[in-house]
């Protein structure tokens, strides 16, 4: 009986565990290297501030892998502008819109190396 319970307990702590670090975790930061390289996309800050759902975007704007979107062609500023992608919220009315606040999104150089955890040495041009 003790050996079920402990087994019980042990099983309770790891669905426990499981359950919040599913809770929190919408996909982390995404950092995009096109159409302009330094881009971050925080799912915190859309998901757990802001409200949203994975089907807010994840419904045809963007696939569930990191990275998809920006193997497709269309995915330029040009596309945003005109709605697509981020476009579709930052328009303006729903959100700022994508051809303003430019280094809301736009972390720089310096930014995204920092967000990678590369070193000033290690961004260096020289």
């Amino acid at each position: 009986m003790k050996n079920v319970t402990i087994i019980c307990l042990l099983l309770a702590g790891v669905a426990l565990v499981a359950g919040s670090a599913t809770a929190g975790d919408h996909g982390g930061d995404i950092h995009f290297t096109r159409p302009v390289e330094a881009v971050l996309f925080s799912h915190d800050i859309h998901v757990d501030q802001l409200g949203f759902d994975c089907d807010s975007c994840h419904d045809g704007l963007f696939e569930y892998e990191a990275g998809a979107a920006e193997q497709n062609g269309d995915f330029t500023m040009e596309s945003l502008y005109g709605g697509g992608y981020c476009g579709a919220c930052h328009d303006g009315e729903t959100a700022f819109a994508s051809d303003t606040r430019c280094a809301t999104c736009h972390e720089g150089v310096k930014g995204y190396n920092r967000a990678l955890g590369k070193t000033e040495t290690a961004a260096s041009h020289h």
